[in-house]
């Protein structure tokens, strides 16, 4: 999962994303699905955060083996700058969906 954080230069974001972030990562061996929140508001105002955009594999080994492939080194390659200056924040972790029953 990476987060983006909001900066006076949005269409730049926009831009990287687009043109060197996605690409990169829908080229990740082993991605199953991957989902795109642009974030408006958080109760009681402005988020500091712009989008969290989030990569699906069936388990740890397929991520870690995707990240270690080429298209993986590069992507957390451009990655690290924007990580540096502290405009992005990435880490891993489990998901799971849980469904809930329709009261009648």
């Amino acid at each position: 999962m990476t987060i983006y954080r909001r900066v006076d230069d949005e269409m730049m974001l926009e831009e990287f994303f687009s043109a060197t972030h996605l690409p990169l990562a829908e080229q990740l061996p082993g991605l199953l699905r991957t989902g795109l929140t642009r974030i408006k508001s958080k109760p009681g105002g402005e988020s500091r955060f712009h989008m969290q955009y989030e990569l699906y594999f069936a388990d740890e080994t397929s991520y870690l083996s995707a990240f270690l492939s080429e298209p993986g080194m590069q992507l957390l390659s451009v990655l690290q700058p924007w990580a540096a200056q502290k405009l992005i924040t990435w880490f891993a972790g489990e998901c799971w969906d849980e469904e809930f029953d329709e009261e009648e």
